[in-house]
């Protein structure tokens, strides 16, 4: 039986060992971690395009991983820069919020994590907390009774529209979110499953066969 594909949008980055240019790339852990749940990784290249564009380029995927990296730009949510903001893009961001929109417009089944989770609450209207009073790097902790292990220096404030919280830290920092159920499956997590195993990617793979049918 084929693989659900699952879309990763590629991250920018300015070397990468043996190639000569700029490279785009997709961290080894979650490539793996799709392929091992049963799925087929696409790693996709980031362009500014209006919503249908991207669209028409995601119906190739059975389900889409927005994965971690640098900060959005502090505009998409109606406010200035913070000077800690670092790495942001604007092809990055302008792609990988269409990227949430179209999804989840389209019942695509998405998992989000760290930076992209983040990108999906502010592409459903809401706002990020820019920096952490203590930022949760480097940081092995508990949430809902897991041990998850975190990178980040930002994290959710006002949620976006039907955004949902199912898992906090000790601090009070939004760790998950999901829609509300009229929507199709989607994940959001604060933390990297890929550094400690999850049932998530499973669970990513499983949603996306059944939504190719």
């Amino acid at each position: 039986m084929a693989r659900p594909v699952i879309a990763v949008p590629a991250r920018f980055s300015a070397s990468a060992s043996a190639l000569r240019y700029r490279a785009e790339v997709a961290a080894s852990a979650l490539v793996e971690a799709i392929f091992e749940a049963g799925g087929e990784p696409v790693v996709i290249h980031p362009a500014i395009a209006a919503d249908d564009e991207v669209r028409a380029r995601l119906a190739v995927a059975d389900g889409v991983l927005l994965p971690g990296g640098g900060d959005l730009a502090a505009r998409w949510y109606g406010q200035a820069d913070h000077p800690s903001l670092y790495d942001v893009d604007q092809v990055q961001d302008t792609f990988d919020l269409a990227v949430a929109r179209v999804a989840i417009d389209g019942g695509v089944p998405l998992l989000s994590i760290c930076r992209g989770t983040q990108v999906v609450n502010v592409a459903r209207g809401g706002d990020l907390i820019q920096d952490m009073p203590v930022p949760h790097r480097h940081l092995i902790h508990e949430v809902g009774g897991q041990t998850v292990s975190c990178y980040h220096h930002q994290a959710l404030g006002r949620l976006g529209k039907d955004l949902e919280v199912t898992a906090r830290a000790a601090d009070g920092t939004v760790e998950a979110i999901r829609l509300s159920g009229r929507f199709g499956w989607y994940r959001g997590v604060q933390w990297h499953p890929e550094d400690t195993g999850s049932p998530l990617f499973a669970e990513l793979v499983d949603a996306a066969a059944a939504h190719a049918g």
